[in-house]
């Protein structure tokens, strides 16, 4: 069992060590959307400071949501809530700071000592409920309430994560990892499906965290994300041993009909209205857990200055680049993917002689971004999104792929994700006897290929086919469709690729857009870039892979169609 207290990791020597007017004690986690630090301002108050990936600060319709959403964060106030203190939305890597609950999450107290008792999930839902009163009455959604944004404290829960989540809603890079707001088994039908969301879906939301605290699981399971999200939408949730008035409160919030399911307040009314004392509403482990948290921080401003980080480079701000480059324990967002085998940056071209081989030790790393300069560039590209009946889906240009919120992988939420899948295998390096450079397409691969795409993870998602014809260097060679069918759903998207430089006679880099001449649905298919590379292998197939790390990674075994 974890000792429960703060769960701080010491400052790597290339990290910042204050962002705005807070300095930096430690990092509490990361994930697929940024890193959090505990800082202290100068006044001493503890805060959580959430700084987001660049990439996403690479998105000037992230930026100008972020700060919308921000702002209005800021407004939401009352006991309930960890309030939004300060923030920086035109800096060169965007932040927010908020007050810092010393406590655990759902998710970790459920997971550390078991269900909790009735009376104190009646507290929870009451002042969750609360929580959400304020919030809805700015005009407000949360979006993602989860046991993992919900913290408890010994004078009542906490409900977190506001700003940043709902920010990356409906941005031009929704549908890049973590970027997708929610979590598949505590989504509402009409979240899943797509269709207007109201503060009833946090209503939805809110049955689903008071049944996993309550019970222990989740009150939707599936062996698959896919079949998991389908249940959300069509079938009764599993309430265990809910008895009660109990159990007829958290089945009404969990009603299909965002119509049917009660107001914030009168779920408060239900539960016995809004706690007047909630000292000891938790049991006692839990009681003893926060205390040693809270007795952790009164001894931080006494542990050693970090190491100075290394100076900036000439030219460069004094704040330096924020590198997102080593784990972390904790989650803030969903977790950060490895890099692909094998893979560079975008616009790299190997060194003559032959191509990277390997797997990647280390995880990947984002995009560094120094203040000053111009207008920043995009290096990660965008994905396509899919919604379909019953499941959430994304596909790349030219591959597909799910969201991230359908892993489990490492450093997912228990008590938030889906299946885990097993992780899928790298292709193997092209031998040095192909590895001289071409200036046009190999007769080899000119034709059509198709086969089934996956993402690094294992998930399958749909059908990829590539067309290739005759053309050099910078022209457009290749066609691509990708084709996925969800619960009698299916979409298209297509993209077109001009052949890169690296391109071998046995092994293609191919920079990939968005085919004008056949954009996707509105709302369906995004429009972006990635880079890609196909291998003919000994066996006669084509070997596909996307080095898109923020959209999954996808890779698929392509067959030549004869005829």
């Amino acid at each position: 069992m974890p000792n429960g207290g703060v769960q701080m990791q010491p400052l790597d020597p290339g990290e910042p060590r204050s962002i705005g007017a807070y300095r930096l004690l430690g990092r509490l986690g990361a994930g697929g959307m940024g890193r959090v630090y505990l800082g202290r301002s100068a006044g001493g108050r503890t805060v959580a400071v959430k700084v987001v990936h660049p990439h996403f600060a690479l998105d000037d319709e992230f930026r100008a949501r972020f700060r919308r959403e921000v702002e209005a964060a800021r407004r939401v106030g009352g006991e309930w809530t960890a309030p939004v203190l300060d923030a920086g939305p035109d800096e060169p890597v965007p932040w927010v700071a908020t007050g810092y609950v010393a406590g655990p999450s759902l998710t970790q107290a459920v997971t550390d000592h078991g269900a909790l008792p009735v009376d104190a999930v009646r507290v929870l839902g009451a002042g969750l409920a609360r929580a959400l009163v304020a919030v809805h009455a700015l005009g407000l959604v949360h979006r993602d309430v989860k046991p993992s944004n919900v913290l408890l404290t010994l004078e009542g829960p906490r409900l977190i994560d506001f700003g940043i989540a709902r920010a990356t809603d409906g941005t031009a890079s929704l549908t890049s990892t973590g970027v997708s707001v929610g979590s598949p088994g505590y989504m509402s039908p009409e979240q899943i499906l797509g269709k207007g969301v109201t503060g009833a879906a946090d209503v939805f939301s809110l049955g689903a965290v008071l049944a996993y605290a309550a019970t222990g699981t989740a009150p939707f399971h599936g062996d698959s994300s896919a079949a998991l999200l389908y249940k959300v939408v069509h079938e009764e949730p599993e309430l265990g041993a809910l008895e009660g008035g109990l159990r007829e409160l958290v089945a009404a919030c969990l009603a299909k009909d965002p119509a049917a399911r009660p107001a914030p307040a009168e779920i408060t009314e239900r539960l016995g209205g809004t706690p007047e004392q909630t000292s000891g509403w938790l049991p006692g482990p839990l009681v003893e857990q926060i205390s040693r948290a809270a007795v952790e921080l009164l001894h931080l401003e006494s542990l050693p200055e970090p190491p100075p980080a290394p100076e900036a480079p000439p030219g460069t701000a004094a704040s330096g680049p924020i590198a997102f480059s080593s784990p972390a324990v904790g989650v803030f967002g969903p977790p950060v993917e490895p890099a692909l085998a094998g893979q560079a940056p975008a616009g790299w071209a190997p060194p003559p002689g032959g191509t990277p081989t390997g797997p990647s030790e280390a995880p990947g790393n984002g995009i560094s971004l120094t203040a000053g300069g111009g207008r920043p560039g995009r290096r990660i590209s965008c994905t396509v999104a899919l919604t379909v009946a019953g499941a959430l889906a994304a596909v790349t240009v030219g591959g597909g792929l799910l969201l991230d919120m359908w892993r489990g992988g490492p450093g997912a939420d228990k008590g938030d994700a889906g299946a885990q899948p097993p992780a899928a295998t790298a292709s193997k390096a092209p031998s040095e006897s192909a590895s001289a450079q071409v200036q046009e397409v190999p007769e080899a691969f000119l034709g059509t290929w198709s086969g089934p795409a996956v993402e690094r993870t294992g998930l399958p998602h749909g059908t990829l086919t590539v067309t290739f014809t005759e053309g050099g260097r910078g022209e457009d060679v290749v066609r691509t469709t990708t084709s996925i069918s969800v619960l009698g759903v299916s979409v298209e998207c297509h993209g077109v690729g001009r052949l890169a430089a690296g391109s071998t006679a046995r092994s293609l880099r191919v920079d990939e857009r968005t085919d004008p001449e056949r954009p996707g649905k509105q709302g369906q298919c995004t429009s972006g870039k990635a880079g890609l590379v196909f291998t003919l292998e000994d066996d006669g197939t084509l070997r596909y892979r996307s080095d898109e790390e923020a959209a999954g990674l996808p890779t698929a075994t392509l067959t030549k169609k004869t005829g």
